[in-house]
């Protein structure tokens, strides 16, 4: 549990998780009076200026929604509302949006920069100002330009999502050399704790940098032949202490036999006031927040954990969705097909299209189609060319292989030869958003919980593909499929094909 600290004067100082006494009354301590003095957005800057440039960034859009809305709906001219001209509705509804979007929490950083929420508020705040709009026309019968309203209303909240996407574009740009980021002391058990700093150093964009740790019996903790390289800044009775020391912003709390429900319901009070955000990681991974629910239960709050989603409306719709993109794909990329069968054809003897056993849903086998991209008699060479596999597991990549034709290295770097595949989806043997088609030789290798990669159609692209390709190690490219299979959703898939198209456009991991 957690402990307290000595002061430097020699007597102790009352912490508020003290690991000999749970029942001793929280007190305000002098490192919680410090960290009240020196607040978190004292010691990032950015923050402020962040939030700042997101609330520009917002009025940019809805200025340039509601000019687009008017320009249409009443040209060079716009009308009057009860003598008030339209463009002084206009910025009256661009003000009360953006009040609004603060209303609905848009502007805290701990719902900005990662994840699907932020775009999530932005919705829902946009419906809401629709209902409010709607409600101050009817009660105060205004009889308000349909068309303006009509069309003001998905422009902005379009631009809106654009111009919060552009943003995050930035601020990942910062996080990626290490700036504009919260400093986070990882308090826990040690192989709890160490486990969350790894896992918080996969994910850089979401600028969780760690710059500590406080563990119990800290001596002997490190192990040398591991490259996390963080400082021991105490016990768990210090936090507050290793906050001030660090200058840290954030907390993040492992699940750990240690802390207690009341060692850590007196952190929170220690950190009350202070500016210092907390969290919790609970020992559930690679669950998203769709699938997870909280019910009250005697002031505990109980994780309800849904099933995965692998039939139903919902998968219906997907199916209509994939196979309508599809059928879409091809008839407009035709004349792209054609150009890059001929090229392929050109360039090296043997047919356009390669076709290769894959296994699909539940361990059914179709032929997948691709571009080829090697030389014909690729799959003989194979077997002398396993000393140079680059990749572990059961995944065989070369980078530089010698086997690739010139047109197929193109191909291969831009994803392009995998265009064939639209097919698979059209006829319902793959989908849009999935696992990466694994080979029958593959599956046949599969061991425990890896098999669940099955349980839906595989993808043309997934998160495999928006998070390194070719560069992932096989654990990784495992871990990222199954957690798409936990927790796919429609917005998700959405998501990924937006990034795919990015991914690909960067060409970095593929070969």
């Amino acid at each position: 549990m957690l402990g307290g600290s000595t002061g430097q004067g020699g007597g102790r100082v009352t912490s508020a998780v003290d690991e000999h006494d749970e029942t001793t009354v929280a007190q305000p301590t002098a490192e919680t009076v410090q960290l009240t003095q020196t607040t978190a957005a004292a010691r990032s800057p950015w923050l402020k200026s962040y939030a700042r440039s997101l609330v520009v960034v917002d009025l940019a859009a809805l200025v340039l929604a509601a000019l687009v809305a008017l320009l249409v709906r009443f040209g060079a001219g716009p009308g009057e509302l009860r003598g008030i001209s339209y463009y002084a509705v206009a910025a009256v509804l661009v003000l009360l949006w953006v009040a609004v979007l603060a209303l609905s929490r848009c502007y805290e950083m701990r719902f900005v920069g990662s994840g699907p929420e932020e775009f999530r508020r932005v919705g829902n705040a946009s419906i809401r100002l629709t209902a409010v709009v709607a409600l101050i026309g009817y009660g105060a019968q205004l009889d308000l330009a349909r068309g303006f309203v009509a069309l003001v209303l998905p422009i902005g909240l379009l631009l809106l999502l654009i111009g919060r996407y552009a943003a995050r574009g930035v601020l990942h740009a910062r996080r990626r050399r290490g700036r504009w980021t919260h400093r986070v002391v990882v308090v826990g058990n040690h192989p709890q704790a160490e486990a969350l700093i790894g896992l918080l150093r996969q994910d850089p964009l979401s600028g969780l940098q760690v710059v500590g740790a406080c563990v119990p019996g800290a001596r002997g903790w490190r192990d040398p032949r591991r490259a996390l390289d963080v400082p021991i800044l105490g016990s768990l009775g210090s936090v507050t202490r290793a906050i001030v020391d660090s200058g840290a912003d954030a907390v993040a709390v492992a699940a750990s036999p240690g802390v207690t429900a009341e060692a850590l319901r007196r952190l929170s009070y220690e950190l009350e006031g202070t500016g210092v955000d907390l969290l919790v990681a609970p020992a559930l991974t690679n669950i998203t927040g769709t699938r997870v629910s909280l019910r009250p239960v005697a002031g505990l709050p109980l994780l309800h954990l849904d099933e995965p989603e692998l039939d139903g409306a919902r998968k219906f719709v997907k199916a209509v969705f994939d196979r309508s993109a599809a059928v879409t794909g091809l008839l407009v990329s035709a004349p792209l097909l054609l150009l890059l069968a001929v090229a392929v054809r050109v360039d090296s003897r043997g047919p356009a299209l390669f076709r290769q056993e894959r296994i699909g849903r539940d361990g059914r086998s179709f032929s997948v189609f691709k571009y080829r991209t090697m030389v014909v008699d690729a799959e003989q060479r194979r077997a002398d060319m396993l000393h140079l596999n680059e990749h572990d597991g059961l995944l065989f990549k070369v980078r530089a292989d010698p086997r690739l034709t010139r047109v197929g290295r193109l191909l291969r770097r831009f994803s392009l030869d995998e265009l064939p595949q639209l097919l698979n989806v059209a006829t319902g043997q793959m989908s849009l958003v999935g696992p990466r088609p694994p080979l029958p030789s593959e599956v046949a290798e599969y061991r425990g919980h890896v098999s669940r990669r099955l349980l839906v159609k595989p993808g043309m692209t997934g998160l495999w593909q928006v998070n390194g390709r070719s560069d992932l190690s096989w654990s990784e490219t495992v871990r990222l499929d199954l957690r798409y299979v936990e927790n796919w959703s429609l917005g998700l898939d959405l998501a990924i094909l937006v990034k795919t198209v990015l991914a690909v456009l960067r060409g970095r991991g593929a070969y």
